[in-house]
């Protein structure tokens, strides 16, 4: 499993923790998920962390065909044991592999019938790249309209890359903890 986080318990990944769906999981966040830390600690998953920018580069680069790339971010740490070192003009670097996955879930503000995508806000952070490195690539849609109802210049993710549109309800985000300022 490719996420940035493990999800919230009760909803979405943890649907599939508990059943024990997830045998490994490839995030730069765990979150709050309890059934993940669980599992986690049981010995029952396995983890691989990514700094949050490396994993979106890695799945961007899955997503270009780029088998992998050099990056300074995390050398000298955790996260570069086992992994290949270069030196570039002097500084150390360590090799990571692009990601490809069998099945992408995105989920997109607006489509159109024949797949081209719009996302709103921290929504476009990791599903337009995610939807380019599947083989196939699933879009849940608010709001389905016709072809080329869409702008060209507002389109995230063309509709090449996606191969099934399920129309859905606008749905209640779900985050790990809110917080709020206090107001004047």
């Amino acid at each position: 499993m490719i996420s940035n986080n493990a999800g919230v318990d009760g909803i979405g990944l943890s649907r599939l923790l508990e059943t024990r769906q997830i045998k490994k999981m490839i995030s730069s966040y765990v979150g709050e998920n309890r059934l993940f830390a669980q599992q986690y600690l049981a010995g029952e998953l396995e983890l691989e962390f990514n700094p949050q920018g490396t994993l979106a580069e890695r799945i961007r680069a899955g997503g270009a065909g780029i088998p992998a790339f050099y990056t300074k971010t995390g050398v000298g740490t955790l996260i570069a044991e086992g992994k290949e070192e270069k030196v570039f003009n002097g500084e150390k670097y360590i090799m990571e592999t692009g990601l490809v996955a069998d099945l992408a879930i995105v989920h997109a503000w607006k489509g159109d019938t024949e797949g081209n995508l719009v996302y709103r806000k921290t929504a476009r952070n990791f599903n337009p790249m995610m939807a380019t490195a599947a083989k196939v690539t699933v879009a849940e849609v608010e709001h389905l309209v016709p072809a080329g109802e869409i702008d060209p210049d507002h389109i995230h993710t063309p509709g090449i890359f996606v191969k099934r549109i399920i129309a859905v309800d606008p749905k209640l985000k779900r985050i790990e903890q809110r917080t709020l300022r206090k107001r004047a």
